[in-house]
């Protein structure tokens, strides 16, 4: 599956940003999908996951009750809703997959994961 990545940009302290990952393929529903941000010289980091059945999810603490993932399998398409965003949120944002059997079931964790779209750079100033 291929992913591209788009929706970043500059925003000012407070203000909100709607990222999305279209996948190509006919199968995206039997993914699991990630939302993963790195800074320059800083680890990849995990943002926020959601299981094939939309249902299950998680969060980083510093983003959770500020961002919300969404997909539509119809669209191909997962989502990250970002609001009351900080300084501290800039980075380049990743969607990635992985190809799932469990419906229910999502990776936290980078190497969890089997593909990757090319990143969008999220700017948040002070």
């Amino acid at each position: 599956v291929q992913l591209q990545a788009s929706g970043g940009g500059l925003v000012e302290a407070g203000g909100s940003l709607r990222l999305s990952c279209a996948a190509s393929g006919r199968t995206f529903g039997r993914y699991a999908m990630g939302w993963f941000r790195q800074n320059l010289g800083k680890e990849r980091e995990f943002v926020a996951a959601i299981a094939r059945n939309g249902i299950h999810k998680d969060y980083t603490e510093s983003v959770r009750g500020r961002f919300t993932v969404s997909r539509d399998n119809a669209k191909n398409t997962v989502y990250l809703q970002m609001n009351n965003l900080k300084p501290e949120d800039t980075a380049v944002y990743y969607c990635a997959a992985v190809f799932e059997n469990r419906g229910n079931y999502y990776s936290t964790g980078a190497s969890g994961y089997q593909y990757w779209g090319q990143g969008t750079q999220v700017t948040v100033s002070s």
